[in-house]
């Protein structure tokens, strides 16, 4: 409800060889431990963080569930293939020598992500090309005939990571990004990608057990986000696409739906008494936000107000602020530094020591205007902008009086 508020060699393998065997899950800089986390709720195990990604070891099920729960997965890979080239030409051969044919349909389509890093191969389309050749090829030879290229909805995505001279081929058993969770009907100027909202709110600390208020919500992703941790929702309850997985040929249908019943009967089973607001200026966005709301047949769990943030109040008791305000990239403020030192006023003279603010900006110009001293700075990413997630701790009088 809206309230108006005024003022070297090839090891081939199908995606089971083993019981457990080792996964990559990609993720947003930044949010590596957060992920490892929830992989560890998921039963992996092994588990080593990296660099926008956490490597882990699991079963079937470590995947199935891993792809249905966690919110700070953009994707979970699964490697089948690794070896050495040096040059155009090995890279060519070895991918020819995988036995393609035991994972990839004749009459089916498929796609390849790359990315390559070190001075052998510089160019990471030609090196998907090159790999893209050598699958085709093989099945011409074998079959005279070949699967076809799909770059929106193929049937199976690889992913081709080249490092120096060593390759690897991973199956994404996710297929679409796990970031499209399917509840955005209305969408706004500038919406927060949803792995990073979740990943903001979990950066925070919000455990449930408090108010949750975001004073400028636009189209709602932080509050549908945190109401889905607070219900228990899995990450993926909303989504629509079918999951890559289910094309592969060893996909076990009784045990994934074994898997979905066990997480999908958690939901709405947590004791969470506190109450999520939102709060925007733009009745437009605020329209999107309870269409997202009632999409997602959220909007009875959330508050939302029409108004400037200066003049609207959190929720009484002890409330975590988590906001993405404007950064003046996508969403143009006549003076952002004057917005940032109002918002540094309102969290210093409205919010009171009750509440702790978690805010993500790219403009540290900006930044500086608002006038309080950040407990805690977190780098991340949105999109391509580099940011940082800022934690202000709120209190009445002097910092030393605080302190004492």
């Amino acid at each position: 409800m809206i309230i108006q508020k005024e003022k070297g060699r090839t090891v081939p393998a199908t995606p089971q060889t083993v019981n457990r065997f080792k996964m990559i899950a990609k993720t947003m800089f930044g949010l590596e431990e957060i992920l490892a986390d929830e992989l560890r709720e998921c039963g992996a195990t092994e588990i080593e963080p990296l660099t926008r990604a956490v490597a882990f070891m699991g079963d079937m099920l470590v995947l199935y569930r891993a792809n249905y729960t966690c919110r700070t997965a953009l994707a979970i890979l699964k490697p089948f293939a690794e070896f050495e080239a040096n040059n155009e030409q090995e890279l060519y051969d070895n991918v020819s020598r995988i036995k393609w044919e035991k994972i990839l349909d004749v009459d089916g389509t498929f796609m390849i992500d790359s990315t390559t890093s070190g001075e052998i191969f510089t160019n990471s389309y030609y090196a998907a090309l090159k790999t893209k050749d050598a699958i085709v090829d093989r099945f011409r030879r074998m079959f005279n005939q070949r699967p076809s290229i799909d770059t929106e909805s193929a049937d199976f995505k690889l992913n081709l990571h080249i490092a120096d001279n060593k390759v690897t081929l991973l199956l994404n058993s996710s297929g679409d990004s796990l970031h499209k969770r399917g509840y955005r009907i209305a969408v706004g100027a500038a919406p927060i990608n949803e792995v990073l909202a979740a990943g903001m709110i979990k950066l925070s600390g919000w455990k449930c057990d408090c108010n949750f208020y975001d004073p400028m919500c636009g189209s709602g992703t932080l509050l549908i986000e945190a109401a889905m941790l607070a219900n228990n929702i899995p990450a993926q309850y909303y989504r629509q696409e079918r999951f890559a997985f289910k094309r592969w040929r060893d996909f076990n249908i009784a045990e994934w739906k074994s898997v979905k019943e066990q997480e999908d009967r958690k939901i709405g089973a947590g004791d969470f008494e506190c109450e999520i607001w939102g709060n925007d200026i733009d009745m437009d966005v605020l329209r999107q936000a309870e269409a997202n709301l009632k999409g997602a047949k959220l909007h009875k769990d959330v508050f939302l107000y029409h108004g400037s943030f200066e003049d609207q109040e959190p929720p009484e008791g002890k409330t975590i602020i988590v906001t993405n305000p404007p950064y003046g990239e996508r969403i143009k403020v006549e003076d952002l530094n004057d917005m940032y030192s109002k918002l540094g006023d309102t969290f210093k003279n409205l919010y009171g020591e009750r509440c702790e603010v978690w805010l993500i900006t790219s403009d540290f110009e900006a930044m500086k205007h608002i006038g309080l001293h950040p407990s805690k700075k977190i780098q991340l990413f949105n999109g391509a902008l580099d940011c940082r997630f800022l934690k202000f701790e709120l209190y009445s009088g002097s910092k030393k009086n605080k302190d004492e």
